[in-house]
């Protein structure tokens, strides 16, 4: 019999029509005057609105939804071997670049190109990325901010002006290529609705310390992603909300999203796209994946006073609600160095303290690591991750694969590297 009650989330449907309508904007944006921007998902994205009506293309969501089609993904990761570029690279680019080359955007149609990318550059391959797009493009245009100053421990007014002096730099090329004037309103507007999107994330994740979890991994990468593909939009800010009120909802009713929840387990980065199936193996063992630090930290922003990590306060919430241009700059940057995700690019060690919270608050009792070869930059120094985090006494197992390359991921010899450790955490497969 089923420990918990367990149910569907009520705002599920609107989830995902929000999410299909982003990429339908993008392409019919030119019938309605708007501008088509291409780049990051960890850009400065509150930054163009300035502009007027805008519609994003972010890279890395784009890439790991090619990657959920597997036959359309390995049609553009073979045509970017054929154009030269090498395998070893990023999986999301080489579906990015292959989606151009083939002419096939993943949502129909042709591949709508931008008028112009913006990007920042904190992994080894993100100004690159858009660099070459252009170029495949033939000649789009590309702004890329370096944000690489330090990890959030060490962050300085010197690193903070460094990067506000490129976004003002990036405007002003903004306004002479689009021949539109920039609205400082706007952008103010934008940087308070990111910053509290993104602190409302946080506040959503901090349910999942409620045993039994009111949410799953797999659910929340449905959901975390508004928080990367446009945070600084208020139609996100409104589902965040909405959707906090039903997480809590689920908390108070004792609603599970493992009706059989006896082991909680995390993640460490991006999950093979095309293999998510893996979470709901476990789950027929009754171990439930509550979060990881990349939903956690990739749409989530957080504070990190005594060991723990707590929803990090909004500049509106500070008292400190940026009234001009340079105040909205200034408070996007220091916003946007704290990303719990920019860390791994510093010191691993760094990345496992934060797991560690994770694990001490979120009563969790193993960890699943993806040694994932699609992603330099994110499984950098994950080998030391790991011995860190079983020299502290967690259950650790790690599996191959590839966030964004099937062809690198090898399914059944996962499954039952999975089943072997949910089994040395004491857990035999529920027969239903």
């Amino acid at each position: 019999m089923p420990k918990y009650k367990t149910g569907p989330l009520k705002c599920w449907n609107k989830a995902k029509e929000l999410r299909q309508k982003y990429y339908e904007d993008y392409v019919s944006a030119p019938k309605s005057g708007a501008l088509r921007i291409g780049g990051s998902a960890w850009a400065f994205s509150a930054v163009p609105e300035g502009l007027g009506d805008v519609r994003w293309l972010t890279g890395e969501p784009y890439g790991a939804s090619c990657a959920f089609d597997r036959k359309f993904s390995l049609s553009c990761l073979e045509a970017a071997e054929k154009k030269g570029y090498a395998r070893d690279l990023c999986a999301y680019m080489r579906n990015y670049w292959g989606s151009i080359l083939i002419d096939q955007y993943a949502f129909g149609g042709g591949f709508p190109k931008p008028d112009f990318f913006w990007t920042s550059h904190i992994c080894c391959s993100h100004a690159k990325w858009y660099q070459v797009a252009g170029e495949l493009e033939g000649g789009t245009p590309c702004y890329a901010v370096d944000v690489s100053v330090g990890p959030y421990t060490q962050i300085t007014p010197h690193g903070v002006a460094y990067v506000v002096g490129q976004l003002q730099d990036g405007i002003a090329w903004m306004e002479k290529l689009t021949k539109r004037r920039y609205d400082d309103a706007r952008l103010i507007e934008a940087v308070i609705t990111e910053t509290e999107a993104m602190s409302l994330w946080a506040k959503i994740c901090m349910l999942n310390r409620n045993v039994p979890a009111p949410l799953d991994e797999k659910t929340m990468y449905a959901l975390y992603v508004f928080g990367v593909i446009m945070k600084h939009r208020p139609e996100v800010l409104a589902l965040y909300r909405e959707l906090h009120d039903e997480v809590k909802e689920r908390v108070e009713r004792g609603i599970a999203a493992c009706a059989n929840e006896s082991k909680r387990l995390i993640s460490d980065t991006q999950p093979p796209w095309g293999f998510l199936d893996v979470f709901r193996h476990m789950e027929t063992y009754g171990a439930v994946s509550i979060g990881s630090l990349y939903t956690f930290g990739l749409a989530g922003m957080w504070d990190f006073p005594d060991g723990t990590m707590v929803p990090k306060a909004t500049p509106r919430q500070l008292g400190q609600t940026p009234r001009t241009r340079e105040e909205a700059l200034e408070a996007i940057v220091r916003w946007t160095l704290c990303r719990p995700e920019y860390q791994h690019f510093y010191n691993p060690g760094l990345k496992t303290d934060l797991m560690m919270r994770i694990i001490r608050d979120w009563k969790v009792d193993g960890a699943l690591l993806h040694y994932n070869r699609g992603c330099e930059g994110l499984s950098l120094g994950i080998a030391q991750n790991r011995m860190e985090l079983a020299a502290a006494g967690v259950p650790v197992s790690v599996f191959e694969g590839n966030m964004g390359d099937e062809r690198e991921f090898d399914h059944a010899r996962t499954l039952e590297r999975i089943d072997s450790f949910l089994e040395t955490l004491g857990l035999r497969k529920v027969e239903v």
